[in-house]
């Protein structure tokens, strides 16, 4: 009865510990899947960032925000897993994470905007250190009043603490914020249907009383100051970093002669214009987050002007040359910068005295002029005024004397508009940084001579120089600004600054009306997008989907696609730093990106030495295969717990039955090693069968190379030992289930792992492999390597090979197909086994795998 009793005592004792074992190995496991999965994760985030930084890919803050959170998010649940894995031996880690984690947080984080007492101040009280409070449109007009002493009309600049009252008071930024996030800015009808939702959404909420009251008050006080019956102003918009290294050109909503019956909608309508569709695309294709923009109001006494126009005080396409450009058109202004009238042109020459060098008078038959009900209204323009010039010369010189008064005070080149009163008076109304293309020193801008061909268009102005090439679309209406295909040419009747939508896409712009100092032609220089302007005819002679090569440099088009024109076609951005996103990405892609852990073998290699979260994901990886690689020793010895497989391999191979894998559940409780029959885990069968498959199997010695063999004894007598323990003895481990298999084999100097999972559900199937090492010397290793690369880039592979260390990933395979590829590892494996030694000339990596490839696997032919 005793023996009975004992054995059991003895049973139970055993099921308990097989329960127990079970579990932990179910949770090992659970940790391990999850700690490879945001390891891949994590892989693709580094090299995703990596790309957009080295290729200067368009990207908005909401990729910076979700690649960051993602890298911080994965990197957490690595440590995590690793964590419970191993009885919380790597706490340290937590400490790093921490870290890096604050200063990613600190890089994206916008600190919360300093903001000004008063929610409107006098334009005489502006000066530009108040860019921040008032928007760069207020900000410089208040500078060139009250320091560069310069005549502007009256008015008074709304702060952005009003716009940050209606949007608190209203809930706006986490209402847009929500409408934001799924929207692609590439896709022109997504954004323009993101833009109507949005402005919808402002012009429906109420502006407080206290902003009302403040707007209200200063107009009646401008109003009393002006003595004027059907007192207006304009309503302009001033936005933060408006008019500063980047222009917002023609971006936003100005509203002219506005009554005080209007202004407050009015106010909500310049407001709301920060999300125009052009608006929208221009910060996203400029890099700037929508973040970083308020808007501030600028609201002037209401001009009625005779002429208006614009101030280059150099050549935006030939900054060198020593000119002052004027354009003028009669009117208000708005058609001097959006091509509605074709403007007159003066060139001023620099030099002391200043001269006039050029008088070109364009015809202008309409005029935008002020309604006495509120709005403007277009008016033809006298018979005797249609081609009269808009300024006398004395006029003319006055304002290149402004513009260079402008430019001496500011300290570079600037845009500025201006306008001639009734009294006679030329007033400036604003002034920007001009955005102007460099001449190339290499003389890509210089014009190329076509011999043999003519052009089927001569003539027009350079907006921005260099040329593009593509098929002919025509924009007639709003409309076709979906349909525009990308690499298309523009071609259109006026300029218009709703093309910017397009300027990730265009090739190139033709219109037929439109200035140099137009706003279009300012984005389409900050773009580097070569444009022609003034082009008659145009819109008639380019018909749609014709071939063509517009060379804005030389003022010429031609049919079809001219090599020779475009040699140097890449687009080149204005004159202003890196995007503020791109530098933003950068900041964070310090703390993300960098590797400096790349050894295990180094001291160096610890949690203390973690400077990136890539250094975390390659600690944590690596010790994550130390973990479940010693789980045996973890539990009673009692309990046998690895299967030594039982074949003839070059590898001392064991296994760890994750449930599923084998024939039978709980063999290891039975015995200490398995047949090859006895494993039911379709991937390891694969892999196995190859490994085994007698052809690639080598029955005589493997040739050597004389120098490869002295290459492997250098090797060993100069390296430092190698470690047993740091390379988990010899043995070579394969935990497996039903689908999954997770292979590490580290034999003498060389090191390979395979993940793979092969089910029924295609997405989810993969085969990841990695090879590095070997005996010899690097150069050789490195061939090794590429002849693996080689023969994997065959199977359908993802490669990628440093040193001597080659990676390959195949993804979304059915099963069947998968299952070869293991097979072929297998073979493959067996194959280059130390083959390093007969890597002698860099062709011999091609040499060997074509061999394999063609199923040659014999190396004996080679003694």
């Amino acid at each position: 009865m005793r023996i009975f009793r004992y054995l059991s005592r003895k049973g139970k004792k055993r099921a308990f510990q097989r329960e127990k074992l079970r579990q932990k190995l179910r949770e090992r496991y659970s940790d391990f899947l999850e700690l490879l999965s945001s390891n891949v994760e994590l892989a693709d985030i580094i090299s995703d960032i990596s790309e957009t930084l080295r290729t200067g890919k368009i990207v908005g803050m909401n990729y910076v925000r979700s690649r960051a959170t993602l890298a911080v998010s994965h990197a957490l649940r690595m440590i995590r897993a690793l964590n419970r894995m191993s009885g919380n031996r790597y706490a340290s880690l937590y400490e790093v994470f921490d870290s890096l984690k604050n200063s990613i947080e600190k890089e994206i984080s916008l600190a919360p905007p300093s903001l000004p007492r008063t929610i409107v101040f006098p334009l005489s009280h502006v000066d530009l250190t108040m860019g921040d409070w008032v928007g760069g449109k207020s900000a410089h007009l208040g500078e060139i009043a009250s320091r560069a002493k310069l005549p502007v009309p009256e008015g008074f600049a709304v702060s952005v603490k009003a716009f940050h009252i209606f949007f608190e008071k209203n809930d706006l930024k986490a209402e847009i914020s929500k409408l934001k996030q799924l929207t692609d800015f590439n896709d022109t009808a997504a954004t323009q249907n993101l833009s109507e939702q949005i402005q919808a959404l402002i012009l429906r909420s109420p502006v407080p009383d206290e902003v009302k009251d403040a707007l209200l008050a200063a107009f009646d006080g401008l109003a009393r100051r002006k003595k004027a019956e059907d007192f207006s102003v304009a309503v302009r918009s001033s936005a933060v970093g408006e008019d500063t290294e980047r222009s917002f050109a023609g971006q936003y909503v100005s509203l002219l002669n506005v009554s005080r019956e209007k202004l407050v909608d009015a106010y909500k309508i310049v407001v709301a214009s920060l999300y125009t569709p052009r608006a929208l695309a221009y910060r996203f294709y400029s890099g700037i987050p929508d973040e970083d923009v308020t808007m501030g109001v600028l609201c002037l006494e209401m001009i009625d002007s005779v002429a208006a126009g614009v101030i280059y005080t150099a050549d935006p396409t030939s900054p060198s040359s020593n000119q002052i450009i004027i354009s003028a058109v009669w009117g208000l202004g708005p058609y001097a910068v959006e091509g509605r009238v074709q403007p007159d042109r003066y060139v001023v020459d620099r030099s002391r005295p200043l001269k006039i060098a050029e008088i070109r008078v364009s015809e202008k038959p309409v005029q935008l002029v002020r309604n006495p009900s509120g709005g403007l209204r277009e008016t033809a323009v006298s018979p005797e005024k249609i081609t009269a010039p808009c300024l006398r010369e004395d006029q003319i010189i006055t304002l290149a004397e402004y513009g260079l008064r402008l430019e001496s005070h500011f300290g570079c080149p600037q845009d500025a508009e201006w306008a001639l009163d009734p009294e006679g008076r030329l007033l400036i109304l604003q002034s920007r940084p001009l955005q102007y293309v460099e001449r190339e020193k290499d003389g890509r801008d210089e014009v190329v001579e076509v011999k043999g061909l003519e052009p089927i268009i001569s003539g027009g102005e350079t907006a921005c120089p260099g040329a593009g090439a593509g098929r002919v679309f025509i924009i007639r209406d709003e409309e076709d600004l979906d349909k525009f295909p990308e690499g298309g040419i523009l071609v259109a009747r006026h300029s218009s600054p709703q093309f910017v939508v397009l300027m990730n896409k265009a090739s190139a712009i033709v219109c037929e009306y439109g200035s140099t100092t137009g706003h279009m032609a300012s984005v389409a220089r900050e773009f580097g997008i070569p444009t022609l302007l003034g082009v008659p005819g145009a819109m008639e002679r380019l018909k749609e989907g014709m071939e063509v090569t517009v060379d804005a440099t030389g003022r010429r088009i031609f049919a079809g696609t001219i090599r020779e024109l475009l040699r140097n076609r890449d687009r080149r951005k204005a004159t202003v730093p890196g995007t503020p996103v791109h530098n933003i990405l950068a900041r964070v892609a310090q703390y993300i990106v960098p590797l400096n852990l790349t050894s295990p073998r180094d001291p160096s290699f610890s949690p203390h030495n973690c400077r990136t979260i890539h250094d975390i994901m390659r600690y944590v990886h690596e010790k994550s295969y130390e973990e479940m690689f010693t789980i045996g020793d973890a539990l009673s010895d009692e309990i046998r717990f690895a299967l030594r497989v039982k074949a003839s391999l070059p590898i001392d191979l064991y296994i760890i039955d994750l449930g599923g894998g084998l024939a039978k559940e709980d063999l290891f409780l039975e015995k200490d090693s398995v047949e090859i029959e006895e494993i039911v885990n379709p991937p390891l069968r694969a892999l196995l069968s190859g490994m085994t498959d007698e052809k690639v199997r080598q029955k005589e010695p493997r040739p050597v190379d004389l120098r490869g063999f002295l290459s492997v004894m250098t090797e060993q007598m100069l390296s430092p030992p190698k470690l047993g323990a740091e390379r988990f003895g010899d043995r070579s481990y394969a935990m497996i289930s039903d689908k999954y298999l997770n292979f590490n084999s580290r034999v003498g100097y060389h090191y390979s792992l395979l993940d793979a999972y092969c089910g029924k559900t295609v997405h989810k199937n993969y085969v990841s492999f990695s090879f590095m090492g070997g005996a010899a010397d690097d150069l050789r290793r490195h061939r090794r390597a590429e002849c693996i690369g080689i023969i994997l880039k065959e199977l359908g592979f993802s490669v990628e090979v440093k040193g001597d260390r080659v990676t390959g990933r195949i993804v979304k395979y059915e099963a069947p197909y998968l299952l070869e590829c293991l097979r072929q590892i297998g073979l493959m494996l067996e194959y280059t086994r130390q083959m390093d030694m007969l890597m002698s000339t860099d062709k011999s990596a091609e040499f060997f795998a074509r061999r394999f490839l063609e199923q040659n696997y014999r190396l004996d032919d080679l003694c």
